[in-house]
């Protein structure tokens, strides 16, 4: 058996029932697990052992036929990123004028993962309203990679996945308005699912927002469907949210036949060659079990990804920061207040609709003749924990980008939100921060994504292999 804080949120189940396993000491070895690590990697911004511990005696109950039937994630540990408030816990979202802030209600997917039965032991780190691609806050500190502490673990679900790769829990939650859950997925070696748009419920206003969503991360392709099922459909409380949500099968079948469409630079990104090639292995793995991989052009540019991005931004996500900068300025962190600064409108609204429509015809003519595209998740290597990136430009393969977010390859599948994106490992850089794939899927077609992510986790990708294991030195 794997060491216990590794184990697979699937296998925990079959050991639970088997009784072979007790939610309970289950719980104890995650408890440990953080208690060691992480004062280096400072994932975790509110624990919840006192109160877990009862649930997981009960989930114990359960398994041993002296309660309820066993729920779908019953026993099973979630780290819950923050920001998703839980009614009655801390609502800080990294920010100093909100640290007295306390949830009075439970975001949509808190609700779900307790009725399931799952054991919401932590709540994690994240920038100062999720509003960078690291992780770091005046509030709580520098969040690092559990793979080499001098990086970043991205953002702004940066503790989300640093924990789950830090072997605090088996399951976690995100969120991705311009690749906060594929972003650090890639960079800390797991598996991060953006849904399309309304499949996963979310709270007012930024339900609202097209290029907002909630979704989960595991450290496998199985897991993440597991959560994936358990927090889709429809809640009252999201307008957008969509009934009926596909259930993502647990063998997803192979992949013989279908059409994958390769883009190593999304038309002009720059790419750094280390990502470069292992996307390449991924394709090759992929070719290998008998899909049709063909390489594919499309006639983008970063900059028209960016000036769109910023029409957005500028019109909905910008002002609803700068009403709290216009408060609390002073207290605001340098990149929360930069974000504000940059995000000023140099185009309307419109303008920015009608650059996205552009924009999306190639890929929808694209997906004619693929089922998905394969593209890297991040262009570059790592970004150094701790630096906000304002006087710093992050440099790729020679070139500046305009913001470090534009070195994430993530921001075109926002603006194209109805298709899903599931991010998986692809390999290790030279610096030892994992690397990823991103498997863009045709709009609300999630299973196809799911049973590409399998294939790639079958041919010895991320977690799914027992020695992708992150060097922990503490």
């Amino acid at each position: 058996m794997p060491e216990l804080p590794y184990l697979q949120a699937r296998e925990l189940i079959g050991l639970f029932r088997s009784r072979e396993l007790s939610p309970v000491e289950h719980l104890g070895s995650l408890i440990e697990q953080i208690d060691k690590h992480d004062p280096a990697i400072n994932a975790v911004v509110d624990h919840r052992y006192d109160e877990a511990l009862q649930e997981a005696r009960l989930a114990e109950r359960s398994y041993l036929g002296n309660g309820d039937e066993p729920r779908p994630l019953e026993g099973i540990c979630v780290a819950v990123k923050e920001e998703q408030p839980m009614r009655g816990r801390s609502w800080r979202q990294g920010s100093l004028p909100l640290v007295d802030e306390v949830a009075d209600h439970d975001h949509p997917i808190i609700e779900r993962i307790q009725q399931a039965g799952g054991i919401i032991h932590i709540r994690t780190a994240t920038p100062e309203f999720s509003c960078a691609g690291f992780t770091h806050s005046r509030l709580w500190g520098v969040t690092r990679n559990p793979w080499n502490e001098e990086f970043s673990p991205g953002g702004s679900s940066g503790g989300s996945a640093a924990a789950l790769a830090a072997g605090y829990a088996p399951l976690a939650t995100g969120s991705d308005i311009g690749g906060s859950i594929r972003i650090p997925a890639s960079f800390c070696g797991v598996v991060g699912f953006k849904p399309p748009f309304g499949r996963v419920p979310a709270l007012g206003p930024y339900n609202l927002d097209q290029y907002c969503h909630d979704g989960p991360l595991a450290r496998t392709v199985d897991d993440c469907a597991l959560i994936e099922n358990v927090i889709a459909g429809h809640h009252w409380r999201d307008v957008v949210s969509l009934r009926n949500p596909p259930q993502i099968p647990t063998d997803p079948g192979d992949i013989a036949g279908m059409r994958i469409g390769v883009s190593m630079n999304l038309g002009d990104w720059p790419v750094d060659s280390e990502v470069v090639t292992n996307t390449r292995a991924v394709a090759d793995s992929l070719s290998a079990v008998g899909a049709h991989v063909d390489d594919v052009d499309l006639p983008w540019q970063l900059e028209r990804f960016w000036q769109a991005g910023r029409a957005h931004f500028a019109a909905i996500f910008g002002p609803g920061i700068a009403e709290i900068e216009a408060a609390h300025g002073e207290l605001l962190n340098d990149y929360t207040r930069a974000f504000v600064e940059t995000m000023q409108p140099e185009s309307t609204f419109y303008d920015g609709l009608v650059e996205e429509a552009a924009l999306w015809e190639p890929l929808g003519s694209l997906f004619e003749d693929v089922d998905v595209l394969l593209c890297p998740t991040i262009a570059t290597t790592g970004l150094v924990a701790g630096n906000s990136y304002i006087d710093d430009k992050v440099v790729v393969d020679g070139r500046a980008v305009p913001h470090h977010i534009m070195a994430m390859m993530t921001v075109p599948f926002n603006v194209f939100s109805r298709c899903p994106v599931l991010s998986v490992p692809s390999g290790l850089a030279r610096n030892g921060v994992p690397t990823g794939a991103q498997i863009v899927g045709r709009t609300y077609e999630d299973e196809s994504v799911f049973r590409v992510g399998a294939a790639v986790e079958r041919a010895g990708f991320g977690f799914g292999s027992d020695d992708w294991r992150p060097p922990l030195t503490q």
